[in-house]
């Protein structure tokens, strides 16, 4: 009996030093990038707001930003959120204002436009705004809006606070909705599936931290075997299911993901911003970089913030990457755009 407890004993032991390993492995993997800030300049005038909706244009090299018009809120603005930036950082077109609340995700779809989840997360919206998610022609057409705007709800028509928005190679959309909100309000934790026209196909999720089960699901992003990836951001894991709503695997490595984005390589990058000593203890804020094939995480970009236990959230929130391995961090907290190259 002694023995049988000793091996258990050990057995554990082991299994807490594997773990720990593993935890240091992602936040210790080596950070091959160099930062480059300052990398996209606003017009004379105008200053950064938070931001978390950030993608490559169709062509790869432009890059399309959507910040919340120099505070965290467009209710009121007259300036527009929606911008595409060019290689070297200048705006070459805008679109959005009056109609934008709170741009949280963003998709660019195969023909160039431009999605854009309206989340109205915690910032104090008047009724009337948000709640819906808008396709863009890439001059800034609207071209159509899936939910009602300014309504919440939990419907077949009805997004609460959508967090980002996917189209998938055959046009079918895929939406995670919605953002965390207070303690005394509804949350809808699922991923609603659209077919292109906007149609309402179906529905999995509800709140909780099982397999297919939600607690604020944050981002998607899809591999090069349509296999659909959910930054599941409260429960701290990505969870990856197939175009149906079958779960296939659960991911706790890549962190505490809040944005993400696969390149057509198939690597995986996850924008960790809220990594603390109160929220996914041990883990680090920053960009981890991995395989979605294997899961292996081989790159860490860390969040420059010091004080990596503070409750608050730095670093960032979105991320994207250019035809050309360039990576984009969009953050919330800093307010500020960083560009990340090989050193």
């Amino acid at each position: 009996m002694r023995s049988a407890t000793v091996v258990s004993q050990a057995f554990c032991v082991a299994l807490l030093m594997a773990l720990g390993g593993a935890v240091l492995a992602q936040n210790h993997a080596p950070n091959p990038y160099e930062t480059i800030a300052g990398w996209a300049k606003l017009p004379e005038g105008r200053q950064w707001g938070a931001i978390s909706a950030i993608y490559p244009a169709k062509d790869g090299k432009h890059i399309w930003i959507a910040e919340r018009c120099g505070a965290n809120v467009c209710v009121g603005s007259d300036v527009d959120p929606v911008m595409l930036f060019d290689p070297a950082g200048n705006v070459v077109r805008s679109f959005g204002a009056g109609l934008i609340a709170w741009p949280h995700g963003m998709h660019v779809d195969p023909q160039g436009n431009v999605w854009i989840a309206d989340a109205v997360g915690y910032a104090p919206v008047p009724e009337g705004w948000g709640h819906v998610v808008y396709k863009f022609s890439p001059t800034g057409e609207l071209l159509m809006t899936l939910g009602k705007k300014g309504v919440s709800g939990s419907g077949k028509d009805t997004f609460r606070k959508p967090s980002d928005v996917l189209v998938a190679p055959n046009g079918d959309i895929f939406v995670v909705d919605g953002h965390g909100s207070a303690p005394d309000e509804p949350v809808n934790n699922r991923v609603v599936k659209f077919s292109s026209d906007g149609t309402y196909i179906k529905e999995w999720g509800s709140a909780g931290g099982d397999q297919g089960e939600f607690k604020d699901p944050h981002a998607l992003a899809m591999d090069s075997q349509g296999r659909l990836f959910v930054g599941d951001r409260g429960n701290s894991r990505i969870q990856i299911f197939d175009q149906d709503g079958n779960h296939l695997a659960t991911w706790t490595q890549f962190g505490r993901p809040s944005g993400l984005f696969i390149d057509k390589n198939d690597v995986l990058y996850s924008a960790d911003s809220e990594s603390n000593a109160r929220r996914n203890t041990g883990w680090k804020r920053g960009i981890r970089i991995g395989s979605a094939k294997d899961g292996f995480v081989t790159a860490f970009i860390p969040d420059p913030e010091p004080d990596q236990d503070n409750s608050g959230t730095s670093a960032a929130e979105g991320v994207a990457v250019d035809a050309a391995g360039n990576i984009y961090g969009a953050e919330v907290g800093p307010r500020a755009i960083k560009k990340y190259v090989l050193r």
